[in-house]
């Protein structure tokens, strides 16, 4: 098989595996997105992802991430991956269990109407050193997360662009870790991906990729409702 038939084959198998990743809840997505309705529900959230440079201190310090701007399908299926136990985290989950699913489209219908104009087709992105070319290149990752990290290829895909590079260390190393009640991640695409890599190599990708224009931004509140 030749390499852009290669490319194609994983960025294919990666969107269908994305329907699948997040569970049942994250399929069921036919209930509609309030944004007003997700403005209010938001008090929960604003604590940790309204305050400009708010850091977790779990699993390791960390700036928390950016969701205002990220597709509404991500979030909410990030949100289901949490309640399902897809995703492991003790804040994140203890607070997606409390939501219904019209609670999550509507979180996701608030946070994705900041996204800015978008990185126009035009923009050329900044290139990496010839060490994260290669790892960016072994992974293939530009196939399933777009143009300048920024076009994903399926609406559940996440923008990285942009976002904070100590955030996207921590969720890479979660795809590696395994058997751990508190933290982790179980996507098989993301898994089988990250796990060639050491820590310090899925960090210079991160920083590298955490450079980039992007449409996410942290929408700070005036207060706290």
């Amino acid at each position: 098989m030749t390499k852009p038939s290669l490319l194609k084959s994983l960025a294919a198998v990666a969107a269908v595996t994305a329907s699948f990743a997040f569970g049942p809840s994250a399929l069921a997505q036919a209930k509609a997105g309030s944004v007003e309705a997700g403005k209010t529900k938001a008090a929960m959230c604003i604590g940790c992802h309204g305050i400009v440079g708010y850091q977790a201190s779990f699993p390791e310090i960390h700036r928390v991430p950016m969701i205002s701007g990220q597709s509404a399908k991500y979030i909410e299926a990030s949100l289901a991956a949490y309640k399902g136990g897809e995703r492991k985290h003790p804040t994140m989950t203890a607070i997606s269990v409390s939501l219904s699913d019209q609670d999550m489209a509507d979180l996701a219908a608030f946070y994705a109407q900041h996204a800015g104009k978008g990185v126009g087709p035009d923009v050329v992105a900044p290139k990496p050193s010839e060490k994260v070319a290669k790892l960016l290149e072994k992974g293939a990752c530009i196939s399933c997360h777009g143009a300048n990290f920024n076009k994903p290829n399926a609406d559940n895909v996440p923008k990285l662009a942009g976002q904070h590079f100590d955030y996207l260390t921590v969720a890479l190393k979660a795809y590696k870790t395994e058997k751990n009640a508190k933290i982790g991640r179980n996507n098989a695409i993301m898994s089988g991906m990250v796990k060639p890599y050491t820590n310090a190599e899925l960090k210079e990708m991160a920083k590298y990729i955490g450079s980039l224009e992007g449409d996410m931004k942290v929408v700070p509140q005036s207060k706290f409702r």
